[in-house]
């Protein structure tokens, strides 16, 4: 059983590990019931950005909950255009060459208009599987509205739809499985004989449907081969991938009848009860196969799921569904508050503090971000955290693709931005809560994206660039493009994708110490990387290593001459990153015994010559090697900054003119921008231990989004939760739980440092348990009137000795494997017993 996997409970006459001292005796008897997370509506969604998603990492799913007709948009994570491409330009060496003479001779416009030659061929474009249309019987149009109520319950990822027509109360339920690859829909009706309905499938791709038996409507379509240009409709395109849905129906056996019409879609009538079963499959087999070569018959998948799922009833299928999700679920939980008499010691993971009665369906999700200007009610906050963790589950699991710029959902056929994974930001971003949050698991998809890459950056880095190792640039889809995307050189032209992805696999390890996966996995790709970086670096005339060409991500300067560029040579963030990558293929390299090999003596010596970071006159961090001008300050990527977080190179404890350089720097950006960006500032104040700007930011991300008056760059949140650019990325919600966790717990393979960035005037109480630290070490800590109260430590194989910070205090710690260590507010450890006399669920 794994560490992560665990969940504390109470159980009588049992050691507790959170051991409280005697004077808190009485706290017991402050505590109120404690309510579920829940995001809620009080009408159906009017904008996509008011359904619910759901998801099981492959299948996803949003939920509009109409009364006279429904929605269920669907998506599946394999569902896109094109197929398996050249991402190599064997004429790219003569335009690197030009590119780099130009930048030499400071013509930086220059370089940039020639750096077009850099480009190639667009990403492709992820697609939707299609909708579930529920037709009601007309006396839903006259259900009470008072009575209508929407909820996703976050612990345990599970839809609820509830409203009443005259005196029937209906009830929809949904979820999506992960264990048996299902989303399951159960309507029922209070009173015996009221459900009647129709059901169909709709798509907005090249597609058919039709009834297979009595129960099943088998929908069947394909991707388009490329790309859809606006004017071309997708069933003119030359055909991709294909794909199959079946949805099975099943009512109860005593009342109602199932009726077939047009061989399209089926009726329910009279029943009491009808539960929908939905699984989908596509003819996908890799990144490196082609559609049309698959021998995948998607609908025979499809069925045979169906059929072994056939022994299981609805509540079956939900047991499954609720045991495997709060197994990754239940690990972390959190509590804020501004009331000590309202905190739980031992509040269940997931759970929110509320008085008796307090439970107000009347009260949206919508409204509680609209008032938390005026009332900052922190378990909004606990609201949006957890938010986090749940997409992120829901979307991202081992064997299922990576996950995009919206997670899996996404209802357009051209999606902003491709709804591609970005690696400038987004992909990262995606993936930043993984491990501090106690997801690993759903980090795997990552890794085997970043394995796909090398083998087409490989070939890249040697035809485009003749360099060995490999490289990635800022964009890529299913078929792991490698090469510099088609388009503006500002955001097109940047190979330092895969290196700022390698990043993610030495923290992998900083976490877990998983030596297996770092020889076996991380290592050979850091490798590639190392030594791309390495043949990609050039001596400058100042003896400098550095990178040509090079751009910040998507921002332009004033070049000496005037002129507006956006290529130059080794901005700030180029270095951040190669320093991070070279630091962590240093460090695998001893953890490895591999301090002889040839590649790492050639990093070590370049890592002593690489461009250093600099100080602007102005006192920030200079984002471009020369201090040139900038005509947007307030630009929304933060890219320069990459060394304080996620990196490590920039620290209170090291590097204190930096720090403060940074912090200039945060000021000069300012405060507005996309969520994502808002997300990273919050991070960025975190690392500076600046407890006010971070919660300044927090609360700068709570504002409502209509979807009527959307302005780009705003950022924001929807009535549903998700961030906002606009319109939706969900890097934003990623970000913000990874942020919400920096505050709260930072590390090093040496430190941890104890609510670094805690705001203690607004949320002065609280308690947040299961966050993971470097070193393969589970954090919980509890706080009140805005002072430590006890932390726990403990680590399940890991033996170590860590430096614990709060304040000022620092005590060294020796944490042995299987022991559970409790710290007071001074430090001083008042119990250390052995996992075996803590009480966890059975697995």
């Amino acid at each position: 059983m794994e560490d992560d996997q665990w969940v504390l409970v109470r159980r009588p006459k049992e050691k507790d590990w959170w051991s409280p001292r005697a004077e808190d005796a009485d706290s017991e008897k402050d505590t109120k019931r404690s309510k579920p997370l829940k995001v809620t509506f009080t009408d159906p969604a009017k904008y996509w950005t008011d359904a619910i998603p759901i998801g099981c990492g492959r299948l996803g799913a949003m939920v509009w909950g109409g009364v006279g007709s429904e929605i269920i948009q669907l998506n599946e994570d394999t569902l896109w255009t094109g197929s398996p491409g050249n991402y190599t330009n064997p004429e790219a060496p003569e335009a690197l060459s030009e590119v780099r003479k130009l930048v030499d001779d400071g013509q930086y416009a220059e370089a940039t208009e020639a750096a077009i030659k850099l480009t190639a061929k667009p990403a492709d474009v992820y697609q939707l599987l299609g909708d579930i249309k529920l037709e009601f019987d007309d006396s839903h149009v006259a259900y009470g509205r008072d009575t209508y109520h929407r909820e996703l319950n976050l612990d345990t990822a599970t839809v609820q739809v509830k409203y009443t027509v005259g005196e029937v109360e209906f009830l929809r339920e949904h979820f999506a499985s992960r264990p048996d690859k299902v989303i399951a829909t159960k309507i029922s009706g209070s009173k015996s004989g009221s459900l009647t309905f129709a059901v169909s499938f709709d798509c907005k791709l090249d597609h058919h449907s039709y009834i297979n038996g009595k129960t099943k409507i088998i929908m069947e379509g394909s991707c388009p081969e490329k790309r859809i240009p606006p004017t071309l409709k997708p069933n003119g395109n030359p055909r991709g991938i294909q794909f199959s849905a079946v949805l099975d129906i099943q009512i109860s056996k005593d009342r109602g009848v199932i009726r077939v019409l047009d061989d399209k879609k089926l009726i329910v009538e009279g029943s009491d009860w009808a539960v929908l079963l939905l699984v989908a499959s596509s003819s996908f087999e890799g990144s490196f196969s082609q559609p049309s070569e698959s021998r995948k018959d998607p609908t025979s998948d499809c069925l045979s799921v169906l059929q072994s799922l056939m022994n299981l009833s609805y509540s079956d299928l939900y047991a499954r569904h609720l045991d495997d999700y709060q197994n990754l679920f239940h690990r972390v939980s959190l509590v804020l508050s501004t009331n000590s008499k309202n905190m739980t010691r031992n509040v269940s993971a997931g759970s929110t503090n509320f008085p008796e009665g307090s439970e107000d369906y009347t009260v949206s999700t919508a409204e509680r971000i609209q008032s938390f200007k005026r009332n900052e009610d922190p378990s909004l906050v606990e609201l949006l955290f957890q938010f986090g963790r749940y997409l992120l589950i829901s979307c991202s699991r081992p064997g299922t693709q990576v996950a995009n710029l919206q997670g899996i959902w996404n209802k357009d056929i051209q999606p902003k931005w491709d709804c591609a994974p970005h690696l400038n930001i987004n992909l990262e971003m995606n993936y930043w809560l993984s491990l501090p949050c106690n997801l690993r698991e759903c980090q795997e998809p990552l890794f085997d994206f970043i394995a796909a890459l090398s083998v087409n950056g490989k070939k890249t880095a040697h035809v485009n660039y003749e360099a060995s190792g490999w490289v990635v640039h800022h964009k890529s889809d299913i078929w792991a493009k490698s090469s510099a995307d088609y388009g503006e050189v500002l955001w097109a032209l940047w190979p330092m994708g895969g290196a700022w992805l390698c990043t993610h696999l030495w923290e992998h390890y900083t976490f877990t110490l998983e030596k297996d996966f770092l020889k076996d996995k991380a290592y050979p790709l850091l490798e590639g990387c190392a030594s791309f970086l390495l043949d990609w670096l050039i001596e400058g005339p100042s003896g400098y290593l550095e990178t040509n060409p090079s751009t910040s991500p998507e921002h332009v300067f004033i070049a000496p001459d005037g002129k507006p560029a956006c290529v130059s040579y080794s901005s700030t963030m180029d270095m951040s990153i190669i320093k991070e990558v070279f630091s962590a293929i240093v460090s695998a390299a001893e953890v490895l015994g591999k301090m002889e090999d040839a590649l790492i003596g050639k990093v070590c010596k370049a890592q002593q010559r690489l461009y250093p970071t600099k100080i602007a006159k102005d006192g920030s961090i200079m984002e471009w090697a020369q201090d040139f001008g900038d005509p947007d300050v307030h630009h929304r990527h933060l890219s320069h900054l990459f060394g304080l977080f996620p990196g490590h190179t920039i620290t209170v404890e090291k590097t204190p003119a930096l720090c403060k350089a940074a912090e200039n720097t945060l000021y000069k950006r300012g405060e507005d921008g996309p969520g994502w960006s808002t997300s990273w500032k919050i991070a960025l104040w975190a690392r500076l231990r600046s407890s006010e700007h971070a919660y300044h930011m927090v609360k700068h991300l709570f504002k409502l989004v209509d979807p009527d008056h959307e302005v780009a760059f705003e950022g924001g949140l929807y009535s549903n939760l998700f961030a906002a650019h606009p319109p939706f990325q969900i890097d934003a919600n990623f970000g913000f739980s990874a942020a919400i966790a920096e505050m709260l717990v930072q590390s090093t393979l040496e430190d941890i440092f104890i609510l670094p960035a805690l705001p203690r005037e607004k949320w002065p109480n609280g308690c947040v348990k299961g966050l993971k630290a470097r070193g393969g070490l589970t954090v919980s800590i509890s706080w009140k009137e805005g002072d430590l109260h006890e932390v726990g430590v403990w680590s399940k194989d890991h033996k170590s000795s860590k430096r614990l910070h709060y304040r000022g205090t620092i005590v060294t710690a020796n944490i042995s494997s299987g022991g559970v260590y409790t710290f007071d507010s001074q430090l001083k450890c008042v119990n250390m017993y052995s996992l075996a006399e803590v009480s966890f669920p059975s697995m």
